[in-house]
């Protein structure tokens, strides 16, 4: 069984409402042709106005949208999971996000799904939570490292073209070897893993860019990865 992760530096319909051609994509690596997607909007607390966007931007699309939340009435969260094509999850507080999935048993629950062939797939918080290890701003005083769910090897960084304090945090940390070597994602940009592989880099800008960032002989390199700008609309 095919597994995939398609993780956003930042984009989609949370900050491109009108472009929507990073989620339709998504949509299009799906088992079904009117995919099943559930939204985890976990990071933001369940934030009301979050889920009533991705309803509002996934409803205009060939597919059948719905949102689990764990701060109200929570449904079955295995059965609910497998029965999805897509599973998209929001920016916010990783750490937060992190802690919540692992007491639910979500983190597990999440893997089986990914491993059977549901597509993962998210934004920020939503993007660094499947690799091994993410540059976080869950905490107020700093960027820092934070441990994931181990899906995807190395570290991720997103916003990395849309916050200042992004490239020089990530650089300072892999100097003092804090964070494994991984990618960084500018706002708009995305990567594509197919069986814990990076497939393909895509953008909905043409300036937007990923980079595989590491330390060799005591300096941070950066190396431009070869990225595909996605036409403004893409066949349903």
């Amino acid at each position: 069984m095919t597994s995939q992760v398609i993780a956003l530096g930042g984009g989609g319909f949370s900050m491109e409402p009108d472009n929507s051609v990073l989620d339709r994509y998504i949509l299009q690596q799906a088992r079904s042709a009117r995919p099943r997607i559930c939204f985890l909007a976990t990071a933001s607390g369940d934030a009301d106005g979050y889920i009533a966007r991705f309803y509002d931007a996934f409803s205009g699309h060939a597919c059948e949208p719905s949102h689990i939340t764990l701060f109200s009435r929570t449904p079955d969260l295995r059965s609910h999971i497998a029965a999805q094509d897509v599973v998209y999850v929001g920016g916010g507080n990783t750490k937060s996000l992190l802690a919540l999935w692992r007491d639910w048993g979500l983190d597990s629950i999440l893997k089986d799904a990914y491993e059977s062939g549901v597509v993962m797939a998210g934004v920020s918080a939503g993007a660094i939570c499947w690799f091994e290890q993410g540059v976080t701003d869950s905490f107020a005083e700093r960027l820092a490292v934070l441990d994931c769910l181990g899906f995807l090897k190395g570290s991720c960084c997103p916003h990395y073209d849309g916050e200042a304090e992004r490239r020089p945090a990530f650089h300072t940390l892999l100097s003092e070897g804090a964070v494994l070597p991984g990618l960084a994602l500018d706002d708009r940009a995305a990567v594509h893993f197919v069986d814990g592989e990076l497939k393909r880099v895509i953008t909905s800008k043409p300036l937007a860019r990923v980079y595989k960032v590491a330390v060799l002989n005591g300096v941070v390199e950066e190396h431009t990865l070869e990225c595909e700008h996605l036409p403004a609309i893409l066949p349903r």
